[in-house]
């Protein structure tokens, strides 16, 4: 009789849990995940997948609005929400279907129950009250939406779980958040025809982001009319009817339809049973404390993906998922390394990014040659929209290393994801250089940027 009933028991069927559950399963381990939601998790069932639909949808109108200056004479379009809704519902099944099947192909069970931990090898099924024993545990359970600190009529407020399945496309919105989330749905919004406000506590939005991108963006959503104020929070919401009056922290109020806060995410630690097991959670970010092997304070409990609140993106989650059966199940070490991940923020202007930012790189480099240009995207010549593009490289002064590349533009996720191999494999300036342009096309501009527009030189201590 085998000492557990299976090798693994992963918590949590997202994208991270799968591709741990399917890796381990081909390694020949008994595998058993669990899933009290849809299988797919927050990325393909109500994140990535479903905005990134929103997102494609929300551009048409401005497709229709450029192809006059093209010759094109189109008719009054009309746009429906429910259709939208419903072709993207039946999309997120098919895929919620697809995962399934891979998952049961790989010989893992799917067990649609919450779960919960009772000690270091034993997890107990809510749905009928059984337990079952592991060798190892993997938690993968993710992160959900945070709405902050309390306030009078918190209840009337939306997050993006919600944006996904309302009845029907509000009017006016107001958006709490500067972040990926809230600035994606500002642009969905905008896209369909909303009156959109975005709320953002901070100077300036997109934290964290190179400062010429952040002042870039938000540039380019004023000119598509998104109102962002800055430098306030919602202190207050109050509900007439249908509509809502958000009561700003200076003073003013801002009329909707709807209120959506897009302020972070938590990692889903609660009520999973950690403190019987002696799980540690990191203090600094709230989520499971883990090595660089994913292990957590139990030498047999793992966590992967947005629940450890390292990089909450769905391809490190996967990353980390198949990291971890090569480690457990393949007999083979495999570490993460989180370093120069490619990300993108399918705001309106798209951007994309990989490695430093100027402000990182003159901290921990003493000579920063930057090389910026924006321009008119020859699709604009044309259209007589009024948009620019935004590139920029950080590069090292004394090795000639390419430390971080930034786009602002139509395509920078697609044009990012290549030039993070460039990155990765510490390509320098004379590699770009030494490249031949692709015209006419605006990635040609990272390889024909030959002076830099400035140069930071860091004077050693005395």
């Amino acid at each position: 009789m085998a000492e557990f009933d299976v090798d693994l028991f992963v918590i949590g069927g997202g994208s991270g849990g799968v591709r741990a559950a399917r890796i381990a399963a081909g390694h020949g381990a008994r595998v058993m995940i669990a899933e009290e939601y849809r299988m797919g998790g927050t990325c393909v069932i109500r994140g990535c997948v479903p905005k990134k639909l929103f997102v494609i949808g929300s551009h048409v109108r401005h497709e229709i609005e450029d192809a006059a200056g093209f010759g094109w004479t189109i008719p009054a379009a009309s746009f429906d929400w429910p259709t939208l809704i419903a072709n993207k519902d039946k999309e997120i099944a098919r895929l919620e279907a697809a995962y399934t099947t891979n998952v049961e192909k790989s010989g893992a069970r799917i067990v649609k129950s919450r779960a919960v931990i009772e000690d270091a090898h034993t997890i107990r099924l809510l749905e009928n009250d059984s337990k079952v024993t592991a060798r190892y545990i993997l938690i993968a359970t993710g992160g959900a939406p945070n709405h902050g600190a309390a306030i009078p009529g918190i209840e009337h407020v939306i997050s993006s779980n919600e944006a996904f399945h309302l009845k029907k496309l509000p009017k006016r919105i107001v958006i709490q958040g500067g972040g990926y989330i809230a600035l994606e749905f500002a642009g969905i919004f905008a896209g369909y025809g909303s009156d959109v406000t975005v709320i953002y506590r901070g100077d300036n939005i997109l934290r964290g982001f190179d400062d010429d991108v952040r002042t870039h963006v938000s540039g380019e959503m004023e000119k598509q009319g998104i109102t962002i104020l800055t430098g306030c929070t919602v202190a207050k919401v109050d509900r007439h009817g249908d509509e809502f009056t958000s009561h700003l922290s200076n003073g003013s109020s801002v009329a909707s339809d709807q209120v959506m806060f897009a302020i972070g995410r938590h990692p889903a630690v609660a009520n999973l049973g950690l403190e019987k097991a002696g799980v540690a959670i990191n203090p600094k970010n709230g989520g499971i404390a883990v090595d660089g092997f994913s292990k957590s304070s139990v030498d047999n409990i793992y966590a992967i993906g947005d629940v450890t609140h390292r990089h909450n993106l769905t391809p490190v989650a996967i990353r980390e998922g198949h990291a971890f059966a090569d480690t457990v199940f393949g007999k083979r070490e495999v570490r993460v390394d989180h370093a120069n991940i490619p990300t993108a923020v399918f705001s309106q202007p798209e951007v994309g990014t990989v490695g430093l930012t100027e402000t990182e790189a003159r901290a921990q480099f003493s000579h920063v040659d930057i090389y910026k240009a924006t321009f008119r995207p020859i699709k604009a010549t044309m259209s007589g929209r009024d948009t620019r593009v935004l590139m920029k490289l950080i590069v090292d002064g004394t090795s000639d290393r390419v430390l971080g590349c930034h786009i602002v533009g139509d395509a920078a996720a697609e044009i990012i994801q290549a030039v993070a191999i460039a990155v990765k494999m510490n390509a320098t300036k004379a590699d770009f250089d030494a490249t031949m342009a692709l015209h006419p096309t605006a990635a040609e501009e990272l390889v024909t940027m030959r002076t830099p527009t400035a140069r930071h030189v860091r004077q050693a201590a005395e």
